[in-house]
């Protein structure tokens, strides 16, 4: 019952997935900055935000498949939404030995680990008012 709770009442699952993608993204930017230097390298980006946005949003139709073989329509359900790793389609080289830029990879790593903080700190106290109601106490000391 809690289990169903937690999944359908609260944004748990959904800060849970952005945790997800926070930590293949940390291991994608830590790739693409150990190779700055590797010639020919091709960097590698994560995409979640934008396909999470298009799931939630309820303006946008859903359909309904009757069978698996069926194509999907309109928005994924939230639970079908996951982090992808992808090579971009850029042709620079800033570099001058391939396309990853050092000073770029490390604004994404600091933005990327604000975000990772921001949710942690949002699961904890999600968590502390759900621990605090279970056991009938105030979140105030």
């Amino acid at each position: 019952m809690i289990k169903n709770i937690l999944a359908q009442k609260t944004n748990i699952p959904l800060v849970l997935k952005s945790l997800d993608a926070g930590m293949l993204r940390a291991r994608v930017i830590a790739n693409n900055i150990a190779n700055v230097s590797t010639p020919e390298f091709k960097r590698v980006e994560v995409k979640f935000e934008d396909e999470l946005k298009k799931a939630i949003d309820r303006s946008r139709l859903r359909g309904s498949r009757t069978n698996e073989n069926h194509l999907a329509l309109g928005r994924k359900r939230f639970n079908e939404v996951k982090a992808q790793a992808y090579k971009p389609v850029d042709p620079t080289l800033p570099s001058g030995v391939n396309n990853v830029d050092i000073d770029t990879e490390m604004a994404k790593l600091a933005e990327n680990q604000l975000m990772f903080n921001m949710h942690t700190r949002f699961v904890k106290g999600a968590y502390s008012k759900l621990n605090a109601a279970i056991k009938g106490k105030s979140l105030n000391p």
